[in-house]
C-alpha cells in the first residue's frame, strides 16, 4: 500500500479544537462540533473536528493519502472511520478561531475516505495541568517557557485517507 501524498503540520488546538475542511466548504456544523467533544473526530463529510483535552500546546496533525483503503490503526490509542468530501482538492487545517495553520493539495478532488486516529490526547492533558499547578502565579515568562519546553509526550492526530471517487455532482460522463 504505497503513500501517494503526505501533510503535517502543528497547531495549538484553539478553545480545545482543530479542523480539517475543504478551501470552498467553511461551514461551520453545531451538531458534527457536538459529536467530536464525544468521538474525538467528528463531521458532515466536507468538514472534521479534532477535539482536543488541552488548548496549551501544539498538537501534530498529520494527513496521509494512500493508493488503496487504509487499514484502522492498530497502534493509536483511538480512532474512527472517516469520509472527507473536497470539490476543490485542497484541504485547510484551521485551528478554530485562531484560523489557518496549513493547507494540503490533494492527489485529486474527491472523496476521501478511511480513519481519523490519535495518541497523546491524555498525556499531553495531564501534563498540562501538572505544569500549571506547578508554575507559581509570579512565574517569568523563562520559567514557563522552559516547563513547557519539557514536555514528555506530543498529542498526534493523523487522517489516513485514500481517494474513493469524485465529488458529488461532478459530471463522470466526459
Amino acid at each position: 500500500m504505497p503513500l501517494v501524498a503526505e501533510y503535517r503540520t502543528q497547531a495549538r488546538p484553539d478553545r480545545r479544537i482543530l479542523e480539517v475542511y475543504d478551501a470552498d466548504a467553511y461551514l461551520d456544523d453545531e451538531q458534527a462540533l457536538a459529536a467530536a467533544r464525544s468521538q474525538v473526530v467528528a463531521g458532515n463529510g466536507y468538514h472534521l473536528y479534532l477535539h482536543s483535552l488541552q488548548d496549551v500546546l501544539k498538537a501534530t496533525i498529520a494527513i496521509r493519502i494512500w493508493d488503496t483503503p487504509p487499514d484502522e490503526p492498530a497502534d493509536a490509542e483511538g480512532s474512527v472511520p472517516i469520509t472527507l468530501e473536497s470539490e476543490t482538492g485542497i484541504l485547510v487545517i484551521r485551528a478554530f478561531t485562531a484560523g489557518p495553520v496549513g493547507e494540503m493539495a490533494l492527489p485529486q478532488p474527491g472523496v476521501y475516505g478511511g480513519y481519523a486516529s490519535w495518541i497523546g490526547r491524555q498525556a499531553t492533558r495531564d501534563h498540562c495541568h501538572a505544569t500549571l499547578h506547578a508554575l507559581a502565579e509570579d512565574a517569568s515568562t523563562e520559567e514557563a517557557d522552559r516547563a513547557w519546553a519539557q514536555t514528555p509526550t506530543t498529542e498526534a492526530y493523523t487522517l489516513d485517507l485514500c481517494y474513493l471517487r469524485p465529488p458529488e455532482g461532478e459530471d463522470e460522463e466526459e
